[in-house]
């Protein structure tokens, strides 16, 4: 595929912990504020999450100087497999769903999951795509320090 045809994003990552706990830090504030946004800070306060199909979640990754709002709505959960949500910022137009990103775990016993994240939508250019991509590693770098300690 080349990069000017790209239309989502695709990354899969084993963890060392249980699904559920992995699954937890998706859909409980305050594990979600503390990976979400890699080394960004996400104040608890700027966090709200309605964790069932058709429950809104948002929060505010704050830099220096900066304030970037993300939101959506659930579609689908079931825990502890699988999320499937809508994701936008502050510059998508009002009259789009956003993107749509699906996450499933899966119990690779030894007390480890695979995670499988998907997003797509077609709302984002190439670059943002690849951008978007590079976040999302360095969030799920996160993850991994945050699934330590819980």
């Amino acid at each position: 595929m080349t990069e000017s045809a790209r239309e989502g994003i695709d990354i899969s990552r084993i963890f060392d912990a249980p699904r559920e706990l992995v699954f937890e830090a998706w859909t409980t504030p305050e594990h979600f504020a503390a990976w979400y946004g890699g080394d960004a800070e996400v104040p608890l306060d700027r966090v709200s999450m309605d964790v069932r199909p058709g429950g809104t979640w948002s929060l505010v990754i704050v830099v220096p100087g900066t304030e970037m709002p993300f939101h959506g709505v659930y579609r689908e959960v079931v825990a502890p497999e699988r999320l499937v949500f809508t994701l936008k910022d502050a510059t998508a137009p009002d009259d789009i769903e956003g993107e749509i990103v699906t996450v499933t775990f899966t119990d690779r016993g030894d007390k480890t999951t695979e995670m499988v994240f998907q997003q797509r939508g077609g709302n984002l250019t190439a670059e943002q795509y690849a951008a978007a991509e590079d976040g999302w590693e360095a969030f799920f770098d996160a993850l991994v320090n945050r699934l330590a300690t819980i």
